[in-house]
């Protein structure tokens, strides 16, 4: 029996796992996964999640409830050594150790790109799993409850300021579904006003949604801009020490929550820990048929696919183009890799990967969106709903389709549920503290940041009230 090996359990991992379950024969071979989390995040509802729209454990799919038939190791590959068919896993527990194979897939996906910006790393959140989209909405929440008790002045205003970095489609998607919750709140929060919400959105080049036109992007900025937004085009964070984020133009403003999704870098395991081939940018070299390898250089019984692997584009007109690393790319792509793995293993011949994109569509917000297909631009509530249909459509097993459809409707009905949890991240609070008042100036603790968890300070409301537990 052939002993197949899949590294990382992301779109691209989940899918090939899945259809090979369903396509070898039995006997025929064992596959195995590998990664640290034991579910796959979807990650086009990570955004939703920040606004309360999508409940955090409906962005993600359990990978024992849906790979039956597939052994899954809980752990991180940090070597591939291809010449002796075997990697290095450092499970979440316990020792490093081996894991050898016959057959491996590569799909271990891009990790968020960091600069080395002061402050970065001790302030800013990612926007890449759903933790940290869950902190996102619960950061924010503890703001505005956290701001009602305080007078008008710098504390305040900073507690109201909220930062993101980078404008591709995660950070567009994050900031429009973030502006349009706190925008939702005021209504509740009587104490506050609109003018003194500050939202940021800071992007490096000239324009934000790269995968779309000129003429749509702009029409984005002009969007968010009448929301009440600040959009600062070709400008860098030059520092953030402390939550007072400097830019490039040499305006500084205080910030509470700063969001960093500023690009994906390689992974570095397959950047720097392997002997498989990669180009300079640290990505899998794969041919279009996704075996690694080249033409002339073929590299036997290696697979690769998803956000770490350079994967043609036959579907481009551009010579030498490579598949943008999205979902819509990864899961089709994770697809063809098992009907190709099927195929060499009964001596047929793989298919080359080939997929016209079928347009770009972001969400801005609650009733608010964009799709783009060639010249065919869709604005406002129209390519909202698109947004939500495609996805929900995508979005993998009919249990998650379902249950998703179901906070949709449920908040149709009944609104945005503005409830935050932030407590939930440091459980032992309320049972160390018993009933204590916390440190001088009402702020019970700050969580760390660095680790992708928002800080929480919980102010003790005058008349008896506790804080928050769960």
């Amino acid at each position: 029996m052939r002993e197949i090996l899949i590294v990382g359990g992301g779109y691209a991992g989940f899918y090939a796992a899945w259809k090979l379950e369903k396509k070898l024969r039995p006997g025929e071979a064992r596959v195995t996964l590998v990664d640290p989390r034991p579910y796959l995040t979807y990650q086009p509802f990570l955004p939703e999640v920040v606004a309360g729209a999508v409940e955090a454990r409906h962005a993600a799919v359990s990978l024992r409830r849906h790979l039956r038939r597939t052994r899954i190791v809980a752990g991180t590959v940090t070597a591939i050594n291809h010449a002796h068919r075997v990697v290095t896993v450092r499970p979440t527990d316990g020792e490093t150790f081996e894991l050898g194979y016959e057959l491996i897939v590569v799909t271990a996906g891009a990790v968020t790109r960091t600069l080395p910006v002061p402050g970065i790393a001790e302030q800013a959140i990612g926007l890449k799993h759903v933790e940290e989209a869950v902190a996102i909405r619960d950061r924010l929440l503890t703001a505005f409850d956290r701001a009602a008790t305080l007078p008008a002045g710098p504390r305040r205003k900073k507690l109201l300021t909220v930062t993101f970095v980078g404008g591709g489609f995660s950070g567009v998607e994050g900031f429009g579904e973030l502006l349009s919750l706190a925008t939702a709140l005021l209504k509740r929060y009587p104490e506050l006003h609109r003018d003194e919400l500050r939202f940021h959105l800071v992007e490096a080049s000239g324009r934000i949604l790269p995968e779309v036109t000129d003429r749509p992007g702009r029409w984005v900025v002009r969007e968010l801009e009448r929301r009440g937004a600040h959009v600062h085009l070709d400008t860098l964070v030059t520092s953030a020490a402390g939550g007072h984020v400097t830019l490039s133009t040499g305006e500084e403003f205080d910030s509470e929550l700063i969001v960093w999704t500023a690009g994906n870098g390689a992974n570095p395991v397959i950047g720097r820990h392997t002997d498989l081939p990669v180009d300079r940018r640290g990505l899998v070299v794969v041919r279009p048929d996704l075996r690694v390898g080249t033409d002339e250089e073929p590299v036997p019984d290696a697979w690769a696919a998803g956000d770490d692997a350079a994967v043609p584009d036959l579907a481009s007109p551009v010579p030498g183009a490579r598949t943008v690393p999205n979902a819509q790319h990864a899961y089709r792509q994770g697809k063809l890799l098992a009907r190709n793995i099927i195929a060499t293993l009964r001596v047929r011949e793989p298919k080359p990967y080939a997929h016209h994109s079928l347009g770009a569509i972001a969400t801005l917000g609650l009733g608010r969106g964009i799709f783009q297909y060639r010249r065919l631009v869709v604005t406002g509530l129209p390519a909202w709903l698109m947004h939500r249909g495609y996805h929900v459509l995508a979005v993998p097993s009919w249990e998650r389709k379902v249950r998703v459809l179901a906070v949709w409707l449920t908040a149709a009905l009944f609104g945005r549920d503005i409830l935050s949890l932030a407590s939930v991240q440091h459980p032992r609070d309320a049972f160390v503290a018993g009933g204590a008042a916390g440190p001088a100036g009402g702020e019970a603790r700050h969580a760390h940041p660095a680790n992708g968890l928002a800080s929480i300070a919980q102010v003790l409301p005058a008349a008896g009230k506790v804080p928050e537990t769960r």
